[in-house]
């Protein structure tokens, strides 16, 4: 990860002094909105314990009816529900990561501990994705949603009293992770009962992750500003509140919805094996795992290359906003301008040619040429539209929630190796050859992802293999 100067060191009466923290994770592929805490969705639980009688909750929402782009998706009264519930979260998934780093560091006076607080809020999700994967499908949804922000809310209470000591805000950091892959999992494969499997379903997860970009760009400002009226306890225990909120919304504004697997389904590795078993749903899991490996090098190797090329601060903020404000262009546009059968046509082009405008940092450009790669670079992530569409059709429903739960939690796993591969590379290599050196070998690797989908969808070109539906509207491999 790239790493900054020197800590900036700050007044006592103001914000805790903050390390600079690596960059966050984002690209055209990224895993859905929160990184270490639920970012709300609307999904609903069923059975008794959900609490309260059937007839006093609401009644399932149902696709909306046809209108053009994302209006249609706010149509769907849940899903306006759900989308506030993420906001709130996501708010406190950002102002946490910040808070908690300067809260660390003011302790420690350690860049490396405080760095370390956010490498903790990707390393675990391999571990929860795969050891609580199959909780999603056995367990009413929304009582899993409900609970795991009341887990982050209580874990960030813990983080606000003064005596717990920075072991424990690293243990309690971790625990947040662990639970975010179950959520986001959960979140994914409910959002296709309240949307459907169609186009509403795409749409919205595009809203998601459109929100969880920009997140990214203003978060952290927003987190900054809130440091210079409250100490870092003071922001966590904002978070904390965010967290109840987001819970609050998802227990009464959505509706019931019982388990999708009985409870005999296998809840252990077997049955994520099961999953991976199925060829096309483990090519397409590979489409969504590949991009990002590579997505993140420029972006972790932003501080660095300012350094290279001797620019300021301001350009590398620059460089770092380019690759999200791409990705958010590219989604924006084919959400609201392409039709779901174009969408589907352009996945393939788009995935395996979008690490090719890295070959631009070959000449080692000035900061104009290098932000206008990461923008195409990012506008290319327009791919996850239509993949989307592929992998809830190819899914069978009982598996739903693991399969995407392994599928977010491998995507966040890939962009710490991305990054980590990106930084040791740099210890042996200028890092403009480093980037373009990742546009070639991407590139190779993306062309092998697309010929292993191709194959897999002339394998079982109707859905995959074992009850995946495809929605209307939606081509197959062999019209790409």
């Amino acid at each position: 990860m790239p790493k900054h100067d020197d800590p900036t060191t700050l007044p006592e009466t103001g914000p805790a002094p903050t390390a600079p923290a690596p960059p966050p994770l984002r690209g055209p592929a990224s895993a859905d909105p929160a990184r270490v805490g639920p970012a709300s969705v609307g999904a609903a639980s069923g059975g008794p314990a959900s609490g309260g009688p059937a007839s006093a909750e609401p009644a399932p929402s149902g696709p909306a009816p046809s209108g053009p782009g994302y209006r249609a998706v706010f149509r769907v009264r849940e899903f306006r529900v759900v989308f506030a519930a993420h906001l709130f979260s996501l708010l406190g998934v950002v102002v946490s990561e910040l808070a908690l780093t300067v809260l660390v560091y003011d302790l420690t006076r350690s860049p490396l501990l405080s760095s370390l607080t956010f490498a903790l809020g990707f390393l675990p999700y391999l571990v929860g994705g795969t050891l609580l994967a199959g909780l999603t499908d056995r367990l009413p949804p929304r009582r899993i949603l409900v609970v795991c922000d009341l887990l982050c809310a209580g874990c960030v209470a813990l983080m606000v009293v003064p005596a717990t000591p920075v072991a424990v805000l690293l243990a309690l950091r971790c625990a947040i992770a662990v639970v975010s892959p179950v959520f986001n999992g959960t979140r994914m494969a409910t959002l296709a009962d309240i949307l459907g499997e169609g186009d509403l379903f795409v749409l919205g997860r595009s809203l998601l992750r459109i929100v969880s970009q920009s997140a990214l760009l203003t978060g952290f400002a927003v987190g900054g500003v809130l440091l210079t009226v409250v100490p870092p306890r003071g922001a966590l225990a904002v978070t904390a509140t965010t967290f109840l909120v987001s819970a609050l919304l998802l227990r009464l504004g959505t509706a019931r919805r019982p388990a999708r697997a009985s409870g005999t389904a296998d809840s252990g590795l077997s049955g994520t094996w099961a999953v991976l078993r199925n060829r096309r749903v483990r090519a397409l899991m590979l489409m969504f795992w590949v991009p990002p490996l590579f997505a993140v090098v420029p972006e972790a190797l932003a501080a660095p290359y300012a350094d290279e090329i001797g620019v300021s601060t301001a350009a590398l903020g620059l460089l770092m906003c380019a690759l999200p404000v791409g990705t958010i262009a590219g989604e924006l546009f084919a959400g609201s301008f392409l039709s779901a059968a174009t969408r589907s046509r352009i996945v393939l082009p788009l995935a395996v040619t979008g690490v090719l405008p890295y070959l631009l940092y070959a000449p080692e450009p000035g900061v104009p040429l290098a932000a206008a790669a990461l923008l195409l670079a990012g506008a290319t992530g327009a791919y996850t539209l239509g993949l989307d569409a592929w992998f809830v059709a190819a899914v069978p429903e009982e598996q739903r929630g693991r399969a995407m739960t392994l599928m977010t939690a491998g995507m966040m796993t890939v962009q710490g190796i991305g990054m980590a591969g990106a930084g040791i590379a740099a210890e042996f290599a200028p890092v403009h050859a480093v980037v373009a050196g990742t546009g070639v070998l991407g590139t190779v690797c993306l062309l092998a992802a697309a010929a292993e989908l191709r194959a897999a969808g002339a394998a079982g070109e109707t859905g995959a293999g074992r009850g995946g539906r495809r929605p209307k509207g939606e081509t197959g491999l062999t019209g790409i």
